[in-house]
């Protein structure tokens, strides 16, 4: 069935979100997401047509036909250096973590799997590759995901249960419901809260994403200026902290080894860890913890439910 515009939600919760009581009556649910993407970019190396360019501190655009040893670098520093400065940063303050990991990047990466695994940390698919879905067909997308989840599971252990592609086609969601045994995607950036859609007759819980509490900022045209990384989480925080008197949302961050790994801005980070640490009326947590906790407290006959 051909999408319109009338599919698409424009007015989620309204006025009136519903209570997520989240545990122990705090007034935030904060949520940190490391990507661990490196080793799975765009390579003619893994017989790509050109070289990566995203998110990256390289101010050129791909190369075509030829390996880019710059972009390659960077993000051979995110596995090589930035992963084990920001576990050292969580794991020292017991704070909780998920990670959108890529398949082939983690295939090459066992020592940073048994780290997350030693952590607690919930490792979630961030896809075969960290490609561009958005065109791709979706026979195609449906064999990648299929791979996706062969290795995530050889690597880690045990099959995945949260999903997120990032750059997503219209046939992601669907797809991911039927390969099956996904507890929730994270494929949206919609809410401050989770909800529920209907992908061809089965519910499916989103849980929404940030782009803006992200540090990829720091490398985008709408990058990090005036004001610290830090500065901006900090304010985000305490912006949801007071609504959560009265309705409690979550908050998400999205980090990436390679760059906030970097020292300078990891340490702008650590002045945010620390200042979630600190906070006594918050849950600090993983995005399954937070699936599980709304399938119970609000299940899929919400009546907020719609199609997809």
């Amino acid at each position: 069935m051909r999408a319109t515009i009338s599919s698409r939600d424009f007015t989620g919760y309204g006025e009136t979100p519903p209570d997520p009581q989240w545990p122990d009556g705090a007034k935030l649910a904060v949520q940190f997401v490391i990507n661990y993407e490196e080793g799975g970019e765009r390579s003619v190396l893994l017989g790509d047509d050109v070289s990566e360019s995203f998110l990256t501190e390289e101010p050129t655009g791909s190369l075509i036909g030829a390996r880019n040893l710059n972009v390659e670098s960077q993000y051979e520093y995110g596995s090589r250096a930035g992963f084990w400065r920001l576990h050292r940063l969580f794991t020292e303050r017991a704070l909780p973590v998920t990670v959108f990991a890529i398949a082939k990047a983690i295939e090459q990466a066992p020592e940073a799997v048994a780290a997350m695994k030693s952590a607690g940390w919930e490792i979630a698919c961030h896809g075969l590759r960290w490609i561009n879905y958005a065109e791709m067909p979706a026979e195609q997308e449906a064999r990648h995901i299929a791979e996706a989840v062969r290795i995530h599971t050889a690597a880690t252990g045990e099959p995945p249960r949260g999903w997120y592609t990032g750059r997503m086609s219209p046939n992601t969601r669907r797809l991911i419901t039927e390969a099956g045994g996904f507890v929730y995607d994270s494929d949206s950036f919609a809410d401050d809260l989770p909800y529920w859609v209907n992908v061809n007759g089965e519910d499916r819980l989103v849980i929404p994403y940030t782009l803006d509490n992200n540090d990829g900022r720091y490398v985008n045209s709408y990058g990090f200026q005036s004001q610290s990384f830090s500065s901006y989480l900090i304010q985000a925080f305490e912006m949801l902290r007071r609504e959560g008197a009265r309705t409690p949302k979550m908050m998400s961050i999205g980090l990436h080894t390679r760059l906030v790994g970097r020292p300078g801005r990891a340490a702008d980070l650590e002045r945010f860890l620390d200042h979630v640490a600190a906070a006594k009326d918050v849950w600090v947590t993983r995005r399954i913890d937070i699936a599980h906790h709304w399938t119970a407290v609000h299940p899929a006959q919400h009546p907020r439910v719609r199609a997809a």
